[in-house]
């Protein structure tokens, strides 16, 4: 009868050992934490190691929130400049070709943001959105803007022209309103100018040129309507709030930094 217990007895300790080491594995399981991984990227003056819970958000929301905050803050669409009188030619027989990639280059930035995936946060969410809102905007405005150095009529009637219908008046006006608005604009550019009495020399020269009226055009259609409904554009802030915003998506980061 004793053998008998002493084997009962054992059979429930062998049993009592199995249960705890497994108690104590799943235990184990359940407290060991999640390894944050890391996403790697450039700014201006440092290179940096951010360490974020990918429980919460993806690599590729990382990467895409990283891309929207620091790559994509510049201009999006590129049209050519007009300052010279070859500017002014080339832009009137090369239109077509300019508004065709234009619509080109507006295309696959429009897809690129489109299938942007930054982090579900209602702050980058927003921005990923006015992003986009400017992309449109900017493209419209410079859809007008190219079309305007060949024919400025389209100038009169646009969401952008606003506060600057005195430019689109006086590119469609007579030679005397046009020469005063131009005048005007030379007045007001020398005055942010280290030079004025250059701008002002410079506007009286090309006033007595044969090719005054270009000179009139170029100006009013560049500095004047262009920088003045150029304003019009909405655009996200890359400022202070911004870098925090994206620095809280980690738990913690590395850099190394240059002097500024």
């Amino acid at each position: 009868m004793s053998c008998k217990k002493e084997a009962k007895s054992s059979v429930i300790q062998k049993n009592d050992t199995a249960s705890s080491i497994q108690k104590t594995t799943q235990d184990s399981l359940k407290q060991k934490p999640t390894q944050p991984e890391v996403f790697a990227f450039v700014t201006d003056l440092c290179d940096s190691k951010g360490y974020f819970d990918a429980e919460k958000y993806s690599r590729e929301e990382i990467e895409g929130t990283y891309k929207l905050w620091f790559q994509m803050g510049g201009v999006s669409l590129i049209t050519p400049s007009v300052f010279k009188l070859n500017d002014l030619e080339e832009i009137r027989r090369d239109k077509d070709l300019i508004l065709a990639k234009l619509d080109k280059d507006f295309a696959e930035n429009k897809k690129t943001i489109e299938n942007l995936k930054v982090v579900n946060v209602p702050y980058w969410q927003n921005i990923k959105e006015l992003h986009y809102k400017s992309l449109l905007q900017q493209y419209e405005y410079e859809k007008i803007h190219i079309a305007s150095y060949p024919d400025p009529s389209v100038l009169l009637h646009n969401k952008f022209t606003g506060k600057c219908t005195n430019f689109a008046k006086a590119v469609n006006s007579n030679d005397e309103n046009l020469i005063a608005e131009w005048r005007k604009l030379r007045e007001e550019m020398s005055k942010r100018n280290g030079s004025p009495e250059r701008i002002i020399t410079e506007f009286e020269n090309r006033l007595n040129s044969s090719n005054w009226k270009d000179y009139a055009m170029i100006d009013l259609l560049t500095f004047g309507w262009g920088n003045c409904a150029n304003e019009y554009i909405e655009r996200s802030l890359h400022d202070e709030k911004m870098y925090n915003e994206f620095n809280a998506l980690f738990i913690k980061i590395d850099s190394e930094c240059d002097e500024p």
